[in-house]
């Protein structure tokens, strides 16, 4: 527990939540701890490089929620601070809401997936299909984006200020002007309008518009209370943090006006929040474990996480609805999601079961980045605290007055708690192998540590902190260059 609070205490992080539960014992561990105070010192930096003025995450293993919190301002203008309760939009993440639904009903008999999109909606033949004598475009190949269609409805949408997104009637009505890109099933080709037109589809075979059927048949079984499927009513909580654009060659970001998706809606129209999809990814890690039928059965949702279509530059693999990659030896079952103002990650590790959840306020965030990171940090932390912790070294609270944020002009070095030492973390490094960016500092006397090498774990250049008359820690110098403290 003292490690706990610690890691709140110094980590300046707005908003943690750590699950404190005794049935969930590896979010207190302290290689849990570690990973996450070295991730979160190196996120708050590059937000702050980036111009970015928030992110809000999740992460959990298994049926546990390890951590989940924000970092920086929700809305700079307000000083509301971001928490795992903010409010983003998640952009293309709604995709997988509409996948599931889709799926609902494929197990339930009303469709089948090699149903062409026509049978369902009929006003889908207005669209001309430039390759007719290829085959249908059907269901399966809109959830795998392999049918062919067009990215977008005609229509320049995601242009501001504006942002006019055609209602469902406009996109029927631009049809009849489009023709599909490709043959189905020949390449790969994401496409908003194909998702938009399976919201047709389910809106069809239920009777019900495909708002209803994602709140009533997957959000609330969930329990996923702050999940919405519209953002004008998502805004009206007053809790959804403010978009900013790109920086479009200026440090500057310009905050964008709020935008309603209209018929865009299954494809990029939900918010929600970080707490909220911790859940989403709880349930489907619980059920990929221990299977059931809860809002899906356990066999479809691994039949959806599973690679159903490979480009032939043999770099793009998708399953139905969820992107499925696989990055050195994992596999990531994901999605991503950019709309104006928010860029969003929902990931699952089916091999060493975690969930990753990051949402941040800005176009072009290094989210990806901040997910990729995580995951190398967690992964190897939950495997060993799942081990017990007989190997792991009692930490020395007299380093703790180390822990912080060093500045020179050359820009700024973290320091966090690692195992019984400390840690150096180099903030400007883009890697993703913690080795390449964390070096563990061992103590050597009074307040001189020295850099542990990766290679043989022999010792480098010494890092000597600075202390005032107070007898607090003010700087650190390395290589003699000194480090003035910062926080």
């Amino acid at each position: 527990m003292r490690r706990l609070v610690l890691f709140l205490a110094i980590v300046l992080i707005s908003g943690v939540a750590i699950a404190d539960d005794p049935a969930q014992p590896l979010a207190s561990d302290p290689r849990i701890e570690d990973a996450l105070a070295a991730w979160t010192v190196w996120v708050e930096n590059d937000l702050g490089e980036s111009g970015v003025p928030a992110a809000s995450y999740s992460f959990v293993h298994r049926n546990e929620l390890l951590a989940s919190g924000g970092i920086g301002f929700a809305d700079p203008a307000t000083g509301t601070k971001a928490d795992a309760d903010t409010l983003y939009s998640i952009c293309s993440i709604s995709k997988l809401f509409t996948s599931i639904a889709v799926m609902q009903l494929r197990d339930a008999g009303a469709l089948d997936l090699d149903d062409g999109i026509g049978d369902s909606v009929a006003w889908f033949a207005s669209l001309t299909d430039a390759h007719p004598d290829d085959e249908t475009i059907s269901i399966r190949r809109a959830l795998t984006h392999s049918a062919g269609l067009p990215r977008e409805s005609d229509s320049p949408y995601w242009s501001g200020p504006d942002f006019d997104f055609p209602t469902t009637e406009q996109i029927r009505e631009r049809l009849s002007s489009q023709e599909t890109l490709y043959p189905s099933g020949r390449y790969f080709q994401y496409s908003n309008l194909g998702m938009a037109l399976l919201g047709e589809v389910i809106a069809t075979e239920t009777g019900r518009p495909w708002s209803e059927v994602v709140e009533e048949d997957i959000l609330g079984p969930l329990g996923m209370n702050d999940t919405f499927t519209s953002m004008p009513e998502a805004h009206a909580t007053g809790r959804l943090a403010a978009g900013f654009s790109a920086r479009r060659g200026s440090p500057d970001r310009e905050r964008l006006r709020l935008f309603d998706v209209e018929g865009i809606g299954p494809a990029a129209g939900m918010a929600s929040t970080a707490a909220d999809l911790a859940a989403f990814a709880r349930w489907q890690l619980g059920l990929r474990a221990d299977g059931g039928n809860t809002v899906l059965r356990a066999a479809t949702l691994r039949e959806m996480q599973r690679v159903h279509w490979v480009d032939p530059d043999w770099k793009t693999t998708w399953g139905l609805g969820f992107s499925v990659v696989k990055r050195d030896d994992t596999t990531w079952v994901r999605h991503g999601g950019g709309c104006p103002g928010y860029y969003t990650e929902f990931a699952i590790l089916p091999k060493e079961e975690l969930g990753i959840v990051v949402l941040t306020n800005a176009i072009g965030s290094n989210h990806s980045l901040y997910a990729r990171k995580a995951a190398a940090l967690l992964g190897p932390a939950v495997k060993a605290a799942s081990k017990g912790s007989a190997d792991h070294p009692e930490p020395n609270p007299a380093f703790d007055r180390y822990v912080g944020v060093y500045d020179s002009v050359w820009g700024r070095e973290g320091v966090v708690r690692w195992k019984d030492g400390l840690a150096a973390v180099d903030l400007t490094s883009r890697a993703i192998d913690p080795d390449d960016w964390i070096s563990p500092l061992k103590h050597v006397d009074g307040h001189v540590f020295r850099r542990v090498r990766s290679d043989d774990d022999s010792l480098g250049e010494r890092w000597v902190f600075g202390v005032d008359d107070d007898g607090q820690v003010v700087s650190v110098t390395v290589h003699s260059t000194p480090h003035t403290r910062v926080r």
